[in-house]
């Protein structure tokens, strides 16, 4: 482990359309000490052309022979990792130059292990989470994930801890680590800024809304998912 290293975890399939622009907001981030895990998930438009086209020397591309999903994908990306800290970047959303900055601040001015933020819906000026910010994590966790993964920075030794993700969950492989985390009375914040720009068109939240609501009921009645 690097102290203060932040391992950014990116899995990404066919999204050549985005993929260029939410790399280079990771590259633009004004907290400099990150390496940059990105694994390809046997995409079969250009993504892994455009990905090995970056020339930074913290940026490292793998790519799966087969598509295996998100959640073993982060998994073994986790296991490639070297920092204190792992954050997340999903291959169609963008960061904001400081998040990082900010976030290691909010983690070390609160004393906690795991922070997210609050993101604009890109081509627009919403905010999300709305009205449920405000409402306390415990209870709304109950009915629905209150956290945007892709703003997820935690400690790694943190994250080791709860055995990583779970790969019983092909999806809302989220879900069930904030759910574990919040039984296990950790403190997860976010940051009333919003720090990060989401796509909410044409992604795995919108493409794949039966499957999701599955695994996210499985989360909420602790069901393990029948695969």
């Amino acid at each position: 482990m690097t102290i203060g290293l932040v391992s950014v975890l990116m899995s990404v399939k066919n999204c050549e359309e985005n993929v260029y622009n939410s790399v280079e907001s990771i590259l633009n981030q004004t907290y400099e000490n990150f390496e940059f895990l990105i694994v390809d998930d046997a995409s079969t438009d250009n993504t892994l052309k455009i990905l090995n086209k970056f020339k930074d020397k913290r940026i490292k591309v793998f790519a799966n022979k087969t598509n295996i999903g998100l959640t073993k994908s982060l998994n073994y990306l986790i296991k490639k990792s070297k920092g204190q800290f792992i954050a997340r970047q999903d291959a169609d959303d963008v960061s904001l130059p400081k998040r990082f900055e900010k976030q290691l601040n909010f983690l070390k001015k609160d004393n906690i292990k795991i922070c997210t933020t609050r993101a604009i819906i890109k081509n627009s000026s919403r905010k999300i989470p709305a009205f449920s910010f405000y409402i306390p994590k415990k209870i709304i966790i109950r009915y629905k994930n209150p956290f945007i993964h892709g703003t997820l920075l935690m400690e790694k030794d943190l994250l080791n801890k709860m055995g990583n993700y779970d790969e019983n969950f092909y999806y809302s492989q989220d879900y069930d680590l904030f759910f574990k985390l919040i039984q296990s009375k950790y403190l997860i914040k976010t940051l009333k800024e919003p720090l990060y720009v989401l796509n909410t068109t044409n992604n795995i939240s919108t493409n794949k809304k039966q499957e999701q609501q599955y695994f996210a009921d499985c989360v909420k009645s602790r069901k393990v998912p029948n695969l």
